[in-house]
C-alpha cells in the first residue's frame, strides 16, 4: 500500500509539475513575443479588422501593467512548483528530496519554462503574441489589480531616492527611432542600400530647408528680357530647362519665369515669326519663397500651387537661387536624370581609392554616392566643410585631416575651392 501511494504522489507530483511549467513557459513566451512584436504591422492588421492584433495593440498601450503582470504570474508558479516539488520529493525520498527537487526543477524551468518558449518567441514575435493574445488579456484582466497595487508599492517605496517611474521621455524622437531600425535592417542585410536612403532622404524633409537643395544664383541659368524676342526664343531652345526667371537691369531683378511650353505656343500662335512675340507678356508671375521654409513645407506649397518652380530670397529679399519639385524629390529618391541633363556629377572615384570632389558637390550627395557619413550640419558643400573645420581658406596642395578622411585641395580660384581629393583614413595607413 506505500509503495502504491508513493507511487501515485510521484504521478500526482509529475502532473502538477508538467501543468505548472506550461504555465510558466506561457508567460515567458508572452512576454519575449509581446516585447518583439512589430507596433507597425500589428496596427496595420488592426485596421484591417484582426481582433486579435486589437487585443495585442490594448495590452502593448498597458505596457507597465502588462509586463508587471506576467512578472507577477511568472514568479508565483515557479516558486510554487519549486515549493510543491521540493515537498513532495522530501515526503517520498526524504531529506534527500530536497536536493533532488532543487537540481530537478532546475533544469526543467530554466529549459523548459525559460530558454525554449522565449527561443521560439523571439524567432516569431508576431504570430506568437497574436496566438496569445486572448488568453494574455484574461490573465492582465485577473492579475491587473494585483500588479497595479505592487506598481503603486515599488513607487513609494522608490520615492524618497528621488526615483520618479514613468517620469522619464524617450532620448529618440520617432524619426530618430525609424532611422536607427532602418540602419539596423540595412546592417543586417534585410534592407538594400537605395531603400535605406530613400527613408532616410523622407526623414530628413523636416530638417532641411530649400537653401540646403537649391541651385545657387551664381549656377542659375538666366535670360536678359531686354534681348530681342528672336534671341530669347534661340537661348530658350538651347536651354536643358523648361523654366528659365527673366531679369532686366541686373540678374538679381527678377521679372517673371519663361516656361518653354508657353513660348513655343504663343510662338505657333503668331505663325512662328519671333518679332511678333510680347516675351514678358508670356512670362508667368515669380514666386519667391524665404531661404528657411523647410523641404516638407515646400513641397506642400509645390503641391497647393500646383508648379515646380519656385526663387529663393534671404531675409533682405535678395535671391539666393532657385529650387524646383525635382530638388527635392531628388532628397527622396537620389539624383534624376532625363535625356537633356547635363552630366555634372563632380564625384570621380580614382583607382587608388580616393575620390576627387569638386567643391561645389554637396555633402549629402556625396555620402550618398559614397555611402559616407560626412556632418552637414555647418556646411551645404564639400568646400563649404574644409573651409569650416579649417577655420581658414586653404591653399592649392594643403592637405587636412578630419572626420575620419584626409581632404587634399586640387584647385582654388579666388576665395573658391573647386576641387579636392578625398582619401578615407583607413585606406591612407594602408598605403603608408
Amino acid at each position: 500500500m506505500i509503495e502504491e501511494s508513493s507511487s501515485g504522489d510521484l504521478w500526482f507530483a509529475a502532473m502538477v509539475v508538467v501543468f505548472c511549467l506550461l504555465l510558466s513557459a506561457f508567460f515567458s513566451a508572452g512576454e519575449t513575443a509581446f516585447t518583439g512584436a512589430s507596433r507597425s504591422r500589428m496596427l496595420m492588421l488592426e485596421k484591417s479588422g484582426d481582433k486579435r492584433a486589437r487585443l495585442v495593440n490594448r495590452l502593448l498601450e498597458m505596457r507597465e501593467r502588462f509586463i508587471g503582470t506576467v512578472l507577477i504570474g511568472n514568479n508565483i508558479v515557479n516558486i510554487g512548483v519549486s515549493a510543491f516539488a521540493t515537498s513532495a520529493l522530501v515526503a517520498i525520498f526524504g531529506d534527500e528530496g530536497a536536493l533532488y527537487a532543487t537540481a530537478i526543477m532546475s533544469v526543467l524551468v530554466i529549459v523548459f519554462a525559460e530558454v525554449l518558449p522565449k527561443t521560439v518567441a523571439i524567432s516569431s514575435a508576431d504570430n506568437v503574441s497574436l496566438f496569445l493574445s486572448r488568453p494574455m488579456s484574461w490573465v492582465v484582466a485577473l492579475l491587473g489589480p494585483l500588479a497595479i497595487a505592487i506598481e503603486r508599492l515599488a513607487r513609494l517605496m522608490l520615492r524618497p531616492f528621488g526615483i520618479r517611474i514613468g517620469e522619464n521621455t524617450p532620448i529618440l524622437s520617432a524619426s530618430e527611432e525609424i532611422r536607427g531600425q532602418v540602419a539596423l535592417l540595412h546592417k543586417e542585410g534585410g534592407v538594400a542600400k537605395v531603400q535605406r536612403d530613400m527613408l532616410g532622404g523622407l526623414l530628413d524633409l523636416e530638417d532641411l530647408t530649400v537653401s540646403e537643395v537649391m541651385v545657387h544664383r551664381t549656377k542659375m541659368r538666366t535670360i536678359n528680357a531686354d534681348l530681342s524676342s528672336e534671341e530669347i526664343v534661340r537661348e530658350v531652345l538651347s536651354s536643358p530647362y523648361t523654366r528659365m526667371p527673366l531679369w532686366r537691369g541686373s540678374q538679381e531683378n527678377i521679372v517673371g519665369v519663361l516656361h518653354a511650353k508657353d513660348l513655343l505656343r504663343a510662338l505657333d500662335a503668331v505663325g512662328g515669326d519671333a518679332g511678333k512675340l510680347k516675351v514678358e507678356a508670356i512670362a508667368l508671375e515669380s514666386w519667391f519663397v524665404p531661404d528657411t521654409t523647410s523641404l516638407r513645407d515646400q513641397l506642400k506649397a509645390f503641391l497647393a500651387r500646383k508648379t515646380h518652380f519656385a526663387l529663393v530670397v534671404d531675409e533682405y529679399g535678395e535671391v539666393m537661387g532657385l529650387v524646383t519639385l525635382e530638388d527635392i524629390l531628388e532628397e527622396i529618391v537620389g539624383d534624376i536624370k532625363d535625356e537633356h541633363d547635363l552630366s555634372m556629377q563632380g564625384v570621380r572615384p580614382q583607382p587608388n581609392g580616393s575620390v576627387n570632389v569638386d567643391g561645389s558637390v554637396p555633402i549629402r550627395d556625396l555620402n550618398r554616392a559614397m555611402d559616407w557619413n560626412l556632418p552637414d550640419e555647418e556646411a551645404t558643400t564639400i568646400a563649404g566643410l574644409v573651409i569650416h573645420e579649417a577655420q581658414t581658406i586653404p591653399d592649392t596642395g594643403q592637405i587636412f585631416t578630419f572626420h575620419g578622411f584626409r581632404f587634399q585641395v586640387l584647385r582654388k580660384s579666388r576665395n573658391r575651392i573647386t576641387a579636392l581629393r578625398i582619401t578615407p583614413l583607413a585606406l591612407v595607413r594602408r598605403e603608408s
